[in-house]
């Protein structure tokens, strides 16, 4: 079969621009009074509370839920805000399936849970769009802390610090805060500028300064801010990511997943992005079904999500998986890339299927060839430029419950350090109860 040279290869405008926009709106919408309450009548108000104690960030979801049953959205989001500042993308983002939905009595007794996530975004929303922000800053203290990385953790961080009435510098290497909820999710997860619109709303607490374009390690130094603050808060995310280590893996049109959803959602139109009419995607993880997905949103004809081991050791969620699955994404479990080739270009990629074997996972011998014009690689990311001084652990800032680091005066929280599951709201968590032991330390409250 030929293709027409404006449609071969990797190129823009595959599709007009209102399927495009249709593409990449909410994948729900929110939803209505009515429906809401509807909604919010499934739940048993249970004493004991499993999805409460399924939820990283604790919310009160019975009390919530209560509180939409009986009219009151926005009693309902500052219950939801008290323990989560970011109520509303998590909403949209959070594996709800396998936290709080996933540990619903409905799910157990009947496989339809009560629909948490979209009744806590339903009443953040309320706020969000209304801008009303429910929290107000205690009186100033005179101390200052450093918060490094304006993703998940460190805005949490950063919003609990200034409540408590400390002034806060919130720095960034990139154009604006938001971090992963910015540059990392898919488009259609946080459509019409929602992260943003939280970011502003959360900053309207007052005493946090944000400086962008800065990087640790390359524009300041953990010594010059650790002298410059009184508490140094780390949440800089993971910036590097892990290479294939094989042959052809420099070949044009091999690229990182996370620089592609990155791209996306900086794109002010989306009908300039190129892709591939043959996409593959390495890994197994929700990055690497976000560029598949997207990547057949954006008008790929092909997509194939490839990962090494079977599909039980995926990271992303089996809602996710079926999703892409819905989206038209060919899902390959047992196989790991070999070799990636083409001439400049890639033109295909060679696989070898895998199994579990006495000394890990193994070649069978087996092979097979998918064509690609565009691959993607989505196979995690590594903690780049971490300060020498600071102890690691497989790779990340080694912290206690707390959030303090091995080095005194400075915490750290998020993807960048241990403890955490690479979720928003853990990262939310760990800012946020950080947060609070540099207001102890910084009181002289701390034990």
């Amino acid at each position: 079969m030929t293709h027409s040279p404006q449609t071969d290869g990797v190129v823009a405008a595959r599709l007009d621009a209102a399927t495009l926009e249709a593409h990449f709106d909410d994948l729900y919408p929110d939803f209505d009074d009515h429906q809401a309450r509807v909604a919010a009548d499934r739940c048993y108000f249970c004493h004991d509370a499993p999805c409460m104690t399924a939820c990283p960030t604790t919310i009160d979801i019975p009390l919530f839920i209560r509180q939409i049953q009986t009219g009151l959205p926005e009693a309902a989001a500052r219950t939801i805000l008290a323990q989560n500042i970011l109520g509303g993308m998590c909403a949209r983002v959070c594996p709800t399936e396998t936290l709080c939905e996933g540990s619903c009595v409905r799910e157990t007794a009947e496989g339809e849970p009560v629909q948490i996530g979209r009744l806590q975004r339903y009443a953040t929303d309320r706020l969000l769009l209304a801008n009303e922000h429910p929290f107000t800053r205690a009186a100033a203290t005179g101390k200052t802390v450093a918060v490094v990385g304006a993703g998940p953790a460190g805005l949490a961080a950063a919003h609990r610090l200034a409540m408590h009435g400390h002034d806060v510098t919130l720095f960034d290497a990139r154009p604006k805060a938001g971090g992963l909820n910015e540059y990392g999710i898919a488009a259609y997860k946080a459509a019409n500028g929602i992260a943003q619109a939280e970011v502003d709303w959360l900053l309207r607490i007052g005493g946090i300064t944000v400086k962008t374009g800065v990087k640790l390690g390359a524009d300041m130094t953990l010594d010059e801010l650790k002298a410059d603050y009184d508490a140094v808060f780390l949440g800089m995310g993971l910036a590097g990511v892990n290479a294939l280590g094989i042959e052809g893996e420099g070949l044009d049109g091999v690229r990182d997943a996370v620089e592609f959803i990155a791209e996306l959602r900086q794109c002010a139109d989306r009908s300039t992005l190129p892709i591939g009419r043959n996409v593959v995607v390495i890994g197994g993880g929700m990055t690497a079904v976000d560029a598949a997905v997207q990547s057949r949103l954006l008008g790929a004809e092909t997509v194939t999500m490839v990962y090494r081991r079977g599909r039980e050791a995926m990271a992303a969620s089996d809602y996710e998986i079926d999703h892409a699955a819905t989206e038209g994404v060919t899902v390959i479990t047992g196989a790991m890339p070999v070799a990636i080739r083409g001439a400049g270009k890639v033109t295909e990629i060679a696989f070898a299927y895998t199994r579990s074997g006495p000394k890990g996972l193994e070649k069978t011998g087996e092979t097979f060839t998918l064509r690609a014009d565009q691959v993607f690689k989505a196979i995690g990311q590594t903690l780049a430029g971490a300060p020498e001084a600071l102890a690691l652990d497989k790779g990340k800032i080694a912290i206690d419950a707390a959030g303090r680091s091995s080095v005194a005066g400075v915490w750290a929280g998020g993807d960048c350090a241990t403890g955490g599951e690479d979720l928003t709201v853990t990262a939310v968590q760990q800012g946020r109860d950080a947060a609070e032991d540099i207001h102890a330390a910084l009181t002289g409250a701390a034990g």
